[in-house]
């Protein structure tokens, strides 16, 4: 009996210390300085097969594209489309930065309603929600005493982490990257073009080596800029590297991609307005054909003309006419053809120096 009862108490010790570790590996250090709403994004990786529509349903996106788009995913992905076990896909959510804490969390979303078969919320935290938050997290963002008393159709508020602070003084996407085992800070830190020391000190980490597998880090986005005014309905349009968003009650598709210069490229979408019967011109002028994404070079290299996205309001798109320096491609071949034969020609002179030093060696 007593062997038994010693056992019950060392199985009872381990399960606390894997519950304390998960908790403790999930704790987010996203940190408000003053009270603003933004757009956040977060890692997902779902404990059993699921599918884009089930996701949307979980999290409470609006909009499929809103997934899609986070993903990089073409708007024609069907939402029955399967999402295999612990694959890592991003969730976009509104994020709530209030002035009653310093930290962020997602703005009353997802709401997640407890169904027959959840344990507690331990369970739901670590299960459901694949470790995002910790079950003290949402005991105490629903008001609940005892984490283990739930109750089926139960409706429960899920505290994504987030912020919606600027980084280096640049406004930036904040996302919950879930990190993977063999990670490192400065592995990361690249591969989403910031900085080891701005991971640091942005997750309050002591030094690269405290970084742990399934951590959820707070890694900035930089966005493309825009010309999107600040009176837009979509002010300020933050679109991180490697996605698009749907804008312009879904009249215009807006896409961000770091070797176009960190320039954001919209164009009509051709999809179904969600409030027009009709989506607005998004020309620039008169001329049907200069509309948002087209340009007008000259033949001089550096001059042009770019028909940009602007913004909208309940009634029109609105459009810009900026800048855009082009190059033709053949005044850069011949740039770089004159570089080649420059370098080869102090090559030869060096090659040739050598030879007649050495004829006079032996000579």
């Amino acid at each position: 009996m007593a062997s038994s009862s010693s056992s019950k108490a060392v199985l009872l010790l381990t399960l606390c210390l894997i519950s304390a570790a998960a908790a403790e590996r999930t704790v987010g250090s996203f940190q408000c300085s003053a009270r603003a709403t933004c757009h956040a994004l977060v890692d997902y990786s779902p404990t059993n097969d699921t599918t884009y529509s089930g996701i949307k349903a979980l999290f409470g996106v609006k909009k499929l594209y809103s997934l899609l788009g986070a993903n990089n995913l073409p708007t024609s992905t069907p939402p029955n489309t399967t999402v295999a076990a612990k694959q890592k896909i991003r969730v976009p959510f509104p994020c709530l930065c209030s002035s009653n804490s310093t930290s962020g969390v997602s703005n009353k979303v997802p709401v997640y309603t407890v169904k027959k078969g959840d344990v507690g919320l331990d369970d739901i935290a670590r299960q459901t929600f694949s470790g995002l938050v910790t079950y003290q997290e949402i005991a105490d963002h629903n008001n609940m005493s005892n984490p283990n008393l739930i109750q089926v159709g139960q409706r429960l508020w899920i505290p994504l982490p987030c912020s919606c602070d600027e980084v280096n003084e640049t406004k930036v996407v904040h996302y919950g990257h879930l990190v993977e085992s063999g990670s490192s800070v400065a592995g990361i830190a690249e591969r989403f073009g910031t900085t080891e020391e701005t991971l640091l000190k942005l997750n309050g980490m002591a030094n690269a080596s405290s970084l742990q597998a399934d951590q959820v880090l707070d890694v900035p986005l930089k966005a493309c800029s825009s010309s999107v005014r600040t009176d837009s309905l979509d002010s300020p349009l933050l679109v991180p590297n490697g996605t698009y968003v749907l804008t312009a009650y879904q009249c215009v598709k807006c896409n961000c991609d770091s070797a176009n210069n960190w320039v954001l490229q919209c164009e009509a979408s051709q999809l179904k307005s969600t409030n027009w019967s009709t989506c607005p011109s998004t020309q620039c002028s008169d001329s049907s054909s200069f509309s948002i994404v087209n340009t007008t070079s000259s033949t001089t290299c550096g001059s042009g003309t770019t028909c940009a996205y602007a913004g909208f309001n309940k009634t029109t798109i609105y459009t810009a006419q900026v800048p855009q320096p082009i190059c033709p491609a053949s005044n850069n071949t011949n740039a770089a053809s004159k570089m080649v034969l420059h370098a080869w020609s102090w090559s030869f002179l060096f090659i040739s120096i050598h030879l007649v030093l050495l004829l006079v060696f032996f000579l």
